[in-house]
């Protein structure tokens, strides 16, 4: 009870403007979101994907923020996704991308979104990267799934983010499953409320579960998004049921979360691909990263002591 209590209020901090400038002018904190985030530049983010892959591991490169107040905002989160498609391409770098349709100006206009959205799938498709569509708030899901279909309609190389513990997620996958779109399987980093969202870990657990069955056994490239050493277990159990080929799925792991399990998985011989943020928005990421582990908020805290 103590710590869903504690989850609840960390991300409803993530939200807090007050918060956001006490926290970022802090350099302690900054230090230890640097365990989380690759650093405020492309040219930072280089430097960790090069050691990345140089351990065997792939990429998903996201450039940090959310929820763009103008066109003119919007169209610049699209032209620093490009920049980091045409970095990907020239420095020969084994990344795709991940997106944000708020950045992209989701709030503004759906058609915004889907303008700005196109322009990435586009270039993605060009250098044979995928772009992949992180899922945000619930309010969000409708609309993000909505403009993935749309985009699948030109361009292959869309993946999509399903969260388990949305109510709605199995009738999501489903439908994503139908249409051939790849999904990036996660259990849901964001504060909502027991009418959408399965309020106990128990039951986002079991959720997340059964949709790892369907994604493996119907998906054309299913991306499990786990650090839980049961359900990578579970996905291992269900490859071999499935006769899934190693090359036709991959595990998804956040940058600085587990690397323990990381090494572990490339060991074996299974694909990883690290999603690595970057940018100077890095706070409402970072704080929901505090919400997800009891460790990383003591690893938080004792550096502040420390200081």
């Amino acid at each position: 009870m103590v710590g869903a209590m504690l989850k609840a209020t960390l991300l409803k901090a993530a939200g807090s403007a007050f918060l956001q400038r006490q926290v970022t002018a802090n350099p302690i904190a900054r230090r230890v979101a640097d365990r989380f985030i690759a650093g405020n530049t492309l040219d930072d983010a280089e430097d960790a994907i090069r050691s990345l892959n140089a351990g065997g591991m792939s990429v998903a490169l996201d450039y940090l923020g959310e929820n763009t107040e103008s066109e003119a905002q919007a169209r610049e989160s699209t032209s620093s996704y490009l920049a980091a498609l045409d970095r990907i391409q020239d420095r020969g770098m084994d990344a795709n991308i991940s997106v944000k349709l708020t950045a992209l100006g989701l709030d503004i206009r759906e058609e915004l979104a889907l303008e700005e959205a196109a322009k990435v799938a586009a270039r993605g498709k060009e250098i044979g990267a995928m772009v992949g569509v992180d899922m945000e708030a619930a309010v969000y899901a409708g609309r993000t799934l909505d403009i993935v279909e749309k985009l699948k309609r030109d361009y292959d190389n869309v993946g999509v983010c399903v969260q388990s513990y949305l109510y709605r997620s199995r009738d999501d996958l489903d439908r994503l499953n139908e249409l051939g779109i790849p999904v990036r399987l996660v259990k849901g980093a964001y504060q909502e409320s027991p009418e959408v969202a399965y309020p106990l870990k128990a039951s986002v657990d079991n959720a997340y579960a059964r949709m790892l069955d369907d994604l493996l056994r119907r998906n054309p490239y299913p991306m499990v998004a786990t650090h839980d050493p049961a359900m990578v277990r579970l996905t291992r159990t269900l490859v071999a049921r499935h006769q899934r080929d190693r090359d036709t799925f991959e595990f998804q792991m956040l940058y600085g979360v587990r690397r323990d399990l990381q090494e572990e998985v490339v060991a074996e011989g299974y694909r990883l691909r690290v999603y690595l943020p970057y940018g100077t928005q890095w706070y409402p990421y970072f704080m929901r990263r505090l919400a997800e582990r009891p460790a990383n908020l003591y690893f938080f805290l004792s550096n502040l002591v420390r200081r």
